[in-house]
């Protein structure tokens, strides 16, 4: 859960919530059909998304190796299911606690080019597959996971940069 609603909660164990905290959890609540949305259609269009950037990646790179191009796809399509489970709880510490790990990847495997490469065609692939409402939903955590996975080669997301 969004850990704002989470500490509300614990702040009102012996109280009701305060106007501002009901005003939080409210706009959270609202905006939870259009998060479910954009979640369930990436969860659908999930794989000609990730086909459409993995084939336009082997395009790009000819000289990698088949190995190498797969293990990035891999750890690109995680990052985009933790950054899809992290859009729709909207919890950004989540996220950042996944990536952890896969930044340790990349740097052992030094794939930062090709993971640069293969987010800015996955981002790409996201705006042509998903409606812009959508899009928005999910671009604050694809700019935590550019950010915290140092594929910063390219311009921070922004949904003018995707659009």
């Amino acid at each position: 859960m969004h850990p704002q609603i989470d500490a509300l909660f614990d702040e009102a164990e012996n109280r009701y919530l305060k106007p501002e905290e009901l005003a939080v959890l409210s706009q959270y609540v609202e905006s939870l059909p259009a998060r479910l949305d954009a979640y369930c259609s990436l969860r659908d269009r999930e794989i000609t998304i990730m086909q459409q950037a993995a084939d336009r990646l082997v395009a790009e790179l000819p000289g990698e190796s088949t190995e190498t191009l797969e293990r990035s796809v891999k750890n690109a399509l995680l990052v985009l299911r933790h950054c899809a489970t992290a859009m729709l709880m909207n919890d950004e510490a989540f996220l950042k606690d996944r990536l952890q790990p896969m930044a340790q990847m990349i740097q052992a495997y030094d794939s930062q080019r090709i993971d640069s490469a293969l987010f800015r065609l996955l981002s790409q692939s996201l705006s042509h597959h998903l409606a812009p409402q959508q899009v928005k939903f999910l671009l604050p955590m694809l700019a935590i996971a550019q950010s915290d996975l140092h594929l910063s080669g390219e311009a921070p997301l922004t949904a003018a940069a995707l659009f």
